[in-house]
Protein backbone atom coordinates (compact mmCIF):
# COMPACT_ATOMS: atom_id res chain seq x y z
CA UNK A 1 0.00 0.00 0.00
CA UNK A 2 1.30 3.60 -0.68
CA UNK A 3 1.99 5.93 2.04
CA UNK A 4 -0.42 8.70 0.62
CA UNK A 5 -3.52 5.55 1.14
CA UNK A 6 -1.98 4.31 4.11
CA UNK A 7 -2.31 8.01 5.55
CA UNK A 8 -6.29 8.48 4.45
CA UNK A 9 -6.70 4.81 5.82
CA UNK A 10 -5.38 6.05 9.30
CA UNK A 11 -6.98 9.41 9.17
CA UNK A 12 -10.41 7.87 8.60
CA UNK A 13 -9.92 5.55 11.16
CA UNK A 14 -8.87 8.19 13.88
CA UNK A 15 -11.88 10.42 12.75
CA UNK A 16 -14.09 7.23 13.43
CA UNK A 17 -12.33 6.79 16.81
CA UNK A 18 -12.34 10.71 17.99
CA UNK A 19 -16.34 10.27 17.14
CA UNK A 20 -17.43 7.10 19.02
CA UNK A 21 -14.99 6.96 21.58
CA UNK A 22 -16.98 7.10 25.00
CA UNK A 23 -14.00 7.76 26.93
CA UNK A 24 -12.69 11.24 25.00
CA UNK A 25 -15.14 14.25 25.38
CA UNK A 26 -16.28 17.05 22.34
CA UNK A 27 -13.67 20.00 22.46
CA UNK A 28 -17.26 22.19 23.37
CA UNK A 29 -17.95 20.07 26.82
CA UNK A 30 -17.33 21.84 29.76
CA UNK A 31 -18.19 20.74 33.51
CA UNK A 32 -20.47 23.00 35.46
CA UNK A 33 -17.39 24.52 37.71
CA UNK A 34 -16.71 26.48 34.30
CA UNK A 35 -20.25 28.11 34.62
CA UNK A 36 -20.07 31.82 34.82
CA UNK A 37 -20.49 32.52 38.36
CA UNK A 38 -24.19 33.14 39.00
CA UNK A 39 -25.79 35.96 40.80
CA UNK A 40 -28.33 36.21 43.39
CA UNK A 41 -29.82 36.80 46.90
CA UNK A 42 -27.13 37.38 49.63
CA UNK A 43 -26.16 33.62 50.69
CA UNK A 44 -27.67 32.12 53.75
CA UNK A 45 -24.63 30.73 56.61
CA UNK A 46 -25.88 27.23 55.97
CA UNK A 47 -24.45 27.65 52.77
CA UNK A 48 -20.58 26.13 52.09
CA UNK A 49 -21.00 28.43 48.93
CA UNK A 50 -20.05 30.88 51.20
CA UNK A 51 -16.44 29.60 51.57
CA UNK A 52 -13.39 32.02 49.64
CA UNK A 53 -11.60 28.96 49.27
CA UNK A 54 -10.21 28.45 45.83
CA UNK A 55 -9.87 24.78 43.78
CA UNK A 56 -8.86 24.14 40.93
CA UNK A 57 -10.67 22.07 38.75
CA UNK A 58 -9.17 18.48 36.34
CA UNK A 59 -9.67 21.25 33.27
CA UNK A 60 -7.25 23.48 35.12
CA UNK A 61 -10.17 26.18 35.85
CA UNK A 62 -9.62 28.27 39.77
CA UNK A 63 -13.28 28.50 41.00
CA UNK A 64 -14.91 29.06 44.35
CA UNK A 65 -17.31 26.27 45.16
CA UNK A 66 -19.56 29.47 44.55
CA UNK A 67 -19.35 28.47 40.72
CA UNK A 68 -22.15 25.53 41.73
CA UNK A 69 -24.55 27.81 42.32
CA UNK A 70 -28.25 27.77 41.02
CA UNK A 71 -27.85 23.68 40.72
CA UNK A 72 -28.59 20.57 42.62
CA UNK A 73 -25.21 19.31 43.94
CA UNK A 74 -24.21 15.31 44.46
CA UNK A 75 -21.00 15.80 46.50
CA UNK A 76 -18.45 13.56 47.51
CA UNK A 77 -14.70 13.49 48.98
CA UNK A 78 -12.63 11.09 47.37
CA UNK A 79 -9.06 10.34 46.16
CA UNK A 80 -8.03 8.83 43.11
CA UNK A 81 -5.63 6.22 44.34
CA UNK A 82 -7.95 4.84 46.66
CA UNK A 83 -8.11 1.40 47.41
CA UNK A 84 -11.16 0.59 48.95
CA UNK A 85 -14.59 2.53 49.25
CA UNK A 86 -13.23 5.27 47.20
CA UNK A 87 -14.88 3.40 43.65
CA UNK A 88 -17.97 2.46 45.09
CA UNK A 89 -18.98 5.75 46.21
CA UNK A 90 -18.11 6.60 42.37
CA UNK A 91 -19.93 3.80 40.92
CA UNK A 92 -23.02 4.87 43.42
CA UNK A 93 -23.07 8.47 42.25
CA UNK A 94 -23.09 7.16 38.50
CA UNK A 95 -25.69 4.57 39.47
CA UNK A 96 -27.71 7.69 41.13
CA UNK A 97 -27.74 9.53 37.50
CA UNK A 98 -29.00 7.09 35.73
CA UNK A 99 -31.79 6.42 38.19
CA UNK A 100 -32.73 10.32 38.37
CA UNK A 101 -36.34 10.72 36.65
CA UNK A 102 -36.45 12.62 33.32
CA UNK A 103 -37.42 15.72 35.02
CA UNK A 104 -34.44 16.14 37.07
CA UNK A 105 -31.69 15.06 34.79
CA UNK A 106 -30.78 18.61 33.65
CA UNK A 107 -31.13 20.20 37.40
CA UNK A 108 -28.43 17.43 39.11
CA UNK A 109 -24.70 17.83 39.43
CA UNK A 110 -21.94 15.50 40.84
CA UNK A 111 -19.08 17.00 42.74
CA UNK A 112 -16.20 15.09 43.62
CA UNK A 113 -13.23 16.56 45.94
CA UNK A 114 -10.16 15.02 46.36
CA UNK A 115 -8.88 15.06 50.17
CA UNK A 116 -5.01 14.13 48.10
CA UNK A 117 -3.96 17.68 48.10
CA UNK A 118 -0.34 16.84 46.70
CA UNK A 119 -1.20 13.84 44.31
CA UNK A 120 -4.29 15.13 42.72
CA UNK A 121 -2.96 17.16 40.58
CA UNK A 122 -5.87 18.22 37.97
CA UNK A 123 -3.67 15.80 35.33
CA UNK A 124 -4.09 13.44 37.93
CA UNK A 125 -8.03 14.36 38.07
CA UNK A 126 -8.79 14.39 34.47
CA UNK A 127 -7.04 11.00 33.36
CA UNK A 128 -9.54 9.74 36.55
CA UNK A 129 -12.12 11.57 34.82
CA UNK A 130 -11.53 9.53 31.60
CA UNK A 131 -11.00 6.03 33.68
CA UNK A 132 -14.52 6.19 35.42
CA UNK A 133 -15.86 7.51 32.70
CA UNK A 134 -17.66 10.95 33.98
CA UNK A 135 -19.05 12.95 31.29
CA UNK A 136 -18.39 16.39 31.57
CA UNK A 137 -21.82 17.86 31.65
CA UNK A 138 -22.77 17.43 34.90
CA UNK A 139 -19.46 16.20 36.69
CA UNK A 140 -16.57 18.37 38.53
CA UNK A 141 -13.50 16.57 39.81
CA UNK A 142 -11.97 19.61 42.20
CA UNK A 143 -8.57 19.65 43.97
CA UNK A 144 -7.69 22.25 46.79
CA UNK A 145 -5.16 22.87 49.37
CA UNK A 146 -5.18 20.77 52.58
CA UNK A 147 -6.57 23.00 55.20
CA UNK A 148 -9.29 23.52 52.35
CA UNK A 149 -9.82 20.04 52.04
CA UNK A 150 -9.73 20.01 55.90
CA UNK A 151 -12.65 22.81 56.56
CA UNK A 152 -14.79 21.42 53.76
CA UNK A 153 -14.56 17.86 55.07
CA UNK A 154 -15.75 18.85 58.88
CA UNK A 155 -18.53 21.01 57.12
CA UNK A 156 -20.06 17.90 55.25
CA UNK A 157 -19.20 15.95 58.24
CA UNK A 158 -16.49 13.74 57.22
CA UNK A 159 -13.62 12.34 58.76
CA UNK A 160 -10.44 11.45 57.38
CA UNK A 161 -6.83 10.92 58.64
CA UNK A 162 -3.93 9.69 55.32
CA UNK A 163 -1.50 6.50 56.93
CA UNK A 164 1.47 6.15 56.71
CA UNK A 165 0.80 4.38 52.69
CA UNK A 166 -0.62 7.46 51.67
CA UNK A 167 -4.15 5.98 51.58
CA UNK A 168 -6.81 8.09 53.44
CA UNK A 169 -8.79 6.46 55.80
CA UNK A 170 -12.15 8.26 55.59
CA UNK A 171 -16.54 8.50 56.02
CA UNK A 172 -18.21 7.38 53.40
CA UNK A 173 -20.61 10.35 52.61
CA UNK A 174 -22.83 11.51 49.73
CA UNK A 175 -24.32 14.68 50.83
CA UNK A 176 -26.86 16.52 48.76
CA UNK A 177 -26.87 20.41 48.47
CA UNK A 178 -29.65 22.70 47.14
CA UNK A 179 -29.17 25.35 44.90
CA UNK A 180 -28.48 27.69 47.38
CA UNK A 181 -25.38 25.28 48.51
CA UNK A 182 -27.49 24.20 51.65
CA UNK A 183 -27.19 20.78 53.08
CA UNK A 184 -30.33 19.14 52.79
CA UNK A 185 -29.58 15.67 52.41
CA UNK A 186 -26.86 13.11 53.49
CA UNK A 187 -26.46 9.46 52.88
CA UNK A 188 -23.80 7.13 54.96
CA UNK A 189 -22.09 3.81 53.71
CA UNK A 190 -22.07 2.62 50.37
CA UNK A 191 -23.94 0.27 47.90
CA UNK A 192 -27.39 2.20 49.44
CA UNK A 193 -30.74 2.15 47.33
CA UNK A 194 -30.68 5.96 45.40
CA UNK A 195 -34.53 6.65 46.11
CA UNK A 196 -34.50 8.37 49.31
CA UNK A 197 -31.46 10.58 47.78
CA UNK A 198 -33.99 10.91 44.27
CA UNK A 199 -36.79 11.88 46.80
CA UNK A 200 -34.47 14.59 48.74
CA UNK A 201 -33.48 15.80 45.53
CA UNK A 202 -37.09 16.14 44.30
CA UNK A 203 -37.63 18.05 47.02
CA UNK A 204 -34.84 20.33 46.48
CA UNK A 205 -35.62 20.90 42.70
CA UNK A 206 -39.47 22.44 44.12
CA UNK A 207 -37.59 24.75 46.43
CA UNK A 208 -38.02 28.42 45.20
CA UNK A 209 -35.41 29.61 44.68
CA UNK A 210 -34.29 33.05 46.34
CA UNK A 211 -33.86 36.36 43.96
Amino acid sequence: MKMGAIFTHLTAAAAVFLSTSPLLFAEEAKPPCCRELPVGAPLSDRSIYQLETKWTSDVGRIVTLGVLRGHLQVVAMFFTTCEASCPVIVDDMKHLQQALPDPLRDKVDFLLVSFDSERDTPEVLRAYRQKMRLPMEHWTLLRGGADDVRELAAILGVNFQKDARGQFMHSNVITVLNREGEVVWQQTGVRSEPLPMIQALEQAALAVRPR
